[in-house]
Formats: structure tokens, sequence, C-alpha cells
């Protein structure tokens, strides 16, 4: 046994072109005295075939790491797991001995040594009693990315890594919140990946990726991939949105002008903070060409270079989504943004109002949602939304305060909770106290009322109150308010103050 220990080297060789193993390590193969290498039970290594051209042939040892299972059953008595942790103990131990005999030994890593590599079993039982040194490689996430031959994050994108091993629903889930992905570990997952790709809306955007890098490369759309042809080392990459190609499959045809048709996507960027706006609105946001809102919530999006910005008074909405069809109807890939969700006293219902006429009624619109001001709101403060509610808006410029009113006495008459939207505005400074005589006179001065102010934005207020001690004066334009029902609490705890509408509402019925 030499007195000086040998050097552990983790050598990345790349994904499978030899001309893409690093200098360094090229020169750490050659020096090295051992060549340690995994294998699968045939005993081919397509590592040692990427290192060949370094290996000194003949002149150094050459340590065959033969896997007992990869992707068949064992008897082994601790499973597949099992075997495999057997099997590393085994292989640190052999590796051990050459260490400590004071030799030299580069194992390879196909693509990286810590990039799902079996190389950090090794480095994690040995690199605490010998010198350890990785040399980084290119992975094979770099060579499919690169034979694609389309960018594959851009600006603020941010890049995700997925095992196609993963469950379905945290597969879908996962693709669904990321920018640009690339899935690994295919093989018989495969038929899984696809189908998650197309639940996650992926799938006319991915590429399947095949021997990266290699003289075998293939490179094709997820969609022309037989399924039963699919080899391990095949990777499945999405770019992100920036460079995917806009889908006009929904424009019905070319306009008269033989244009081709773009899309109008409304979407939600919640009530206030940026952790709010959802990844799918992000995206639709990083793919526009064209972004139309109110100026105030226009400000909230940072523009990439080269998108327009459409900036417009909050009172011209029809007028406002107007545009947004025309530009699509141009071939712009158009989104016109909400604060808190589309859909809620917002743009959503003006766009697709306006797209039935038949003007537009080839052009594709979308709605993505977004949080809403009443669920942040009442998030702040605990659950009074627990139950039953109505949503309504106290602006009477779309429709008449009679009917306002009405819709409010028949809520509060069947024990709703209400979410109350536009309480006030500059031209509007008497309907939150004609709203709070309507609640002193139905359900009297202990209602709990909740007002909100500018949730999650930078002057957020938040207080509990109650409908006899409601100050009118205080709730603006900016404010939402959700009046309790019977059932509403305001609890006072030690951990703070909260409300809540209990789900229990009198006798069970079955």
């Amino acid at each position: 046994m030499s007195d000086v220990a040998g050097k552990l080297w983790g050598v990345g060789i790349g994904p499978g072109d030899s001309e893409l193993v690093t200098v360094k390590a090229a020169r750490v193969i050659g020096e090295a005295d051992v060549i340690a290498y995994h294998c699968a039970r045939h005993g081919r290594s397509v590592a040692l075939g990427i290192a060949k051209p370094y290996v000194r042939e003949g002149e150094q040892v050459l340590e065959e790491l033969m896997y007992p299972v990869t992707t068949e059953t064992t008897d082994h008595p601790g499973g597949y797991r099992g075997a495999l942790e057997e099997f590393y103990s085994e292989a640190a131990q052999r590796l051990g001995t050459h260490l400590r005999a004071g030799r030299s030994v580069a194992l390879l890593a196909e693509g990286d040594p810590l990039f799902y590599s079996s190389y950090m079993h090794m480095h994690k039982r040995l690199s605490g009693e010998f010198d350890a040194e990785i040399i980084p490689g290119v992975t094979s996430v770099s060579a499919s990315t690169a034979a694609m031959g389309i960018p594959w994050v851009e600006a603020d994108e941010t890049t995700t890594v997925l095992p196609g091993t993963m469950a379905d629903d945290e597969l879908v889930r996962r693709l669904r919140d990321s920018d640009a992905v690339a899935i690994m570990k295919l093989g018989r997952t495969f038929p899984r990946v696809l189908d998650a790709l197309e639940t996650a809306g992926l799938a006319d955007v991915a590429w399947y990726v095949e021997r990266a890098s290699t003289g075998t490369q293939r490179v094709i759309p997820v969609r022309e991939v037989d399924p039963t042809s699919v080899p391990y080392f095949s990777m499945v990459v999405v770019p992100g949105a920036l460079n995917r190609p806009v889908d006009d499959s929904v424009s019905g045809g070319d306009t008269e002008a033989d244009v081709p048709v773009g899309e109008v996507v409304v979407v939600g960027l919640g009530p206030g903070a940026d952790r709010w706006t959802t990844p799918e609105v992000a995206a639709e946001l990083a793919r526009a060409t064209d972004i139309v809102g109110y100026k105030t919530y226009l400000a909230r999006v940072s523009p990439r270079t080269g998108q327009r910005m459409h900036a417009s008074d909050n009172k011209v909405e029809s007028e406002r989504a107007c545009m947004a069809l025309d530009l699509a109807a141009r071939g712009a890939r158009v989104v016109v943004v909400s604060s808190g969700d589309p859909g809620v006293f917002a743009m959503a219902s003006a766009v697709v109002e306006m797209a039935a006429e038949p003007a537009w009624e080839h052009v594709g619109v979308r709605v993505v949602p977004g949080v809403t001001a009443a669920n942040a709101v009442a998030a702040a403060v605990g659950a009074p939304l627990g139950h039953d509610y109505a949503v309504i808006s106290l602006s009477d410029r779309l429709k008449p305060w009679e009917t306002i009113e009405r819709r409010i006495r028949a809520a509060l008459e069947a024990d709703l909770v209400i979410a109350i939207y536009n309480p006030g505005s500059a031209s509007r400074t008497w309907q939150v106290e004609a709203l709070q005589k309507i609640l002193l006179e139905i359900v009297g001065a202990d209602r709990p009322v909740v007002l909100g102010r500018d949730v999650g934005g930078p002057d957020e207020a938040v207080s509990v109150t109650s409908a006899g001690a409601l100050v009118p004066a205080q709730v603006d334009m900016r404010t939402l308010i959700i009046v309790g029902s019977s059932t509403t609490r305001v609890v006072d705890r030690v951990g703070g103050a909260a409300v809540f509408t209990s789900r229990r509402y009198g006798p069970a019925v079955d």
C-alpha cells in the first residue's frame, strides 16, 4: 500500500461526441492510472466509447463497474434501490483499493459528473477519505438544445430540467409553471411524457432529440416520434415562450388582405403583488407583440425589446377591446391586461362581447385567469369567503343604482357574504354611504365588514370593522369591501385577529 493515496477524478466527458470532451478532461484521462466506467449488463459502455481517443490502450487499468440492474426487475431483498445501493458500496470499495494503493482514478461520467450522473454516488462515498476533483462536462441538455437549433431561453426566462420518471400530475404542473423545459430519462416513460405535454398544452412546441451530438442524432417534433423506439439517451426540449412559433390555427384562415390572423389573450395580473401574477400569464406577456390596457395596469408590465405598449383611460373598455381585436386581425399577438382576474368586472367580458361582432369573429380570443382582489383581501384576514358569497360592483356607470340596490338587498336577505368592488371614485362619493344605510336596515350595526385597500401593493391597508362603525369617507376606488353573513366571525387571537365564515350552516342535510 502506498504512503500517498491516489486522487479521484470525476471526469465529465460530454454527451456523446468525443470532440466535446474538454481539454482538461482529455489530459486527465490520458494521465490516470485507472480508467473506471459504468456499463449495463450487456458490457458496452457509452462513456468508455466517448473517451476512447484519450485512453492509452494496454497501459492503463480499466475498471468496469457493471450495474446489476438498469430497468429490469430484481430479486434482491432490498428491491431495485437495495440492489443499486449494494452495487455502489461495492464499486466504492473497488475504487478505494486503487486509491489506497496510490493509483489515480479517472471515473468517466457522461455529460457532467454532478448532473444526473452515477459519479455522484462514488463521490459521496469516497471524497471524505480521498482527494477528489470534478471536471465539468458538456451536458446532454446543452447538446440537445444545440441540436434543436432554436434559442432555448432568452431575456428573463428561466429553465427547468425534469426527469420523465416524475408522477404524471407533478410533471404537468411543472410544465405549466415553467418557461423553457428539458425532459430527461425517457425510454419507456415517453408515452407518459407525451400525455403530460398534451395536457399542459405544449406538445405543439416540443422537440424530441435522440442521441444528441452523435452520428445517429435525430431531431424531430415530439408528435412525430414512435413511442416504441425511444431510447434512454433521448430528450424532450421545449423552448421558452419568446422562441415558440405563434399558433395561427385559431384564426380560421387569412384575412381578405392575406394577412395571417393573430390572437387576443386577456390576462389577469392579480391584485397588486408581482408574486400573484401566475406563470401562465407571465408566459403570455412574454410572447406578445402588443400589450393593451388601462395605463395604471400597463405600468405594472415590464416590456421586452420590440413589444408595443398601448395605454388608454379606464373608461373606454369597448374601444380598448376593439383596438386589440384590430391589431390581432392584422397578425399581432395581443395581450389585454386587467388587474385581478380578467373575468371579474374587467376586460374579458368587453373583449369577448366585441369579438362576437362579425368584423372580428375570425379572431381567436382566449382568457387566462388571475388572482382576484376578493380572494386577496379575504386571505389577508383569514377566510371570510369560506361559505356562499356574492360579488357585486357599486359602479353605476353601466347599470342603474336601483339594480345595484336590489341585488345588495337580495344578497343580504339570502344571508350571503358579499364582496363589493368599485365602491367609490372621485365622481362617485355617495354609494358607500347608501350601502351602509342598507346594511344597518337589514343586518344591523354589528355585521362584520372588511376593508382591503391596495392589497399586495405598496399602500396595502387592511382593517376589520362593522356596519355601524364603517366610515364611508375612508373608502375609495382602490378599496374592496367584504360584508360578512350571519355566520361570519371575528376572532381575537394571541397570534392575531382572524375573520372566517363557517362552512357549517344550520342543521346538517343529507
